[in-house]
């Protein structure tokens, strides 16, 4: 199924119908403020464990990353330092993904690896969803290196390709080709892991 929704005032009802489709254990692609990716309801675990036998994801051996709304209840997931804190505060919302230790919140299948990615992204669409949603949503790029970027950024050939596989495509516009820069905030000495999108402030 594809929705359209538009980011500067997505609909209600259509946020409402993809809620709906998160608690019963599907899965949406939507945009964020870099590349399309694919998630679902990230404390349902066997939601989780479709995707990353999807992506051809291990999740004893890679890390998982998550969104979340906004920084109210981001200790709940992850542990977060008094610097970790400072400098996520500057650059949240944006196109990062702050990697921390994991919190005793989530589920044993992000423990393994003791880590976890978090993303606050500056898109309205996702936000809203993870908002009414509740939880934070699993989040991975569906991006692959072999493919060409136009389907990957235009959200209707994203439809054609993974209608059969996810239940919902969120149209919300096309797509950067950019993904998030990934910062390792394990202890204070930080450490840029993956040159993206986003500039540290």
């Amino acid at each position: 199924m594809l929705i359209k929704i538009y980011p500067e005032n997505p609909n209600p009802r259509e946020i409402e119908r993809i809620i709906k489709t998160l608690r019963d254990g599907g899965l949406i692609i939507y945009p964020t403020d870099t590349v399309y990716a694919i998630g679902c309801d990230a404390l349902n675990v066997r939601a989780v464990e479709r995707i990353c036998k999807l992506k051809g994801v291990n999740p004893q051996k890679n890390n998982l990353s998550i969104i979340c709304s906004d920084f109210s209840n981001l200790s709940e997931y992850a542990q977060v330092s008094n610097t970790a804190y400072k400098i996520m505060k500057r650059n949240l919302p944006g196109p990062f993904t702050f990697i921390l230790p994991t919190s005793s919140r989530l589920p044993k299948i992000y423990k393994n690896k003791k880590e976890v990615g978090i993303r606050i992204p500056d898109n309205n669409i996702v936000q809203a969803i993870v908002h009414e949603l509740g939880n934070p949503l699993l989040t991975m790029s569906i991006h692959d290196e072999d493919e060409m970027i136009e389907y990957s950024t235009d959200p209707e050939l994203i439809h054609e390709k993974y209608a059969h596989i996810v239940d919902i495509v969120i149209d919300g516009g096309y797509g950067d080709t950019t993904p998030s820069t990934v910062i390792n905030c394990i202890d204070d000495e930080f450490s840029i892991i993956r040159e993206g999108k986003g500039k540290l402030i």
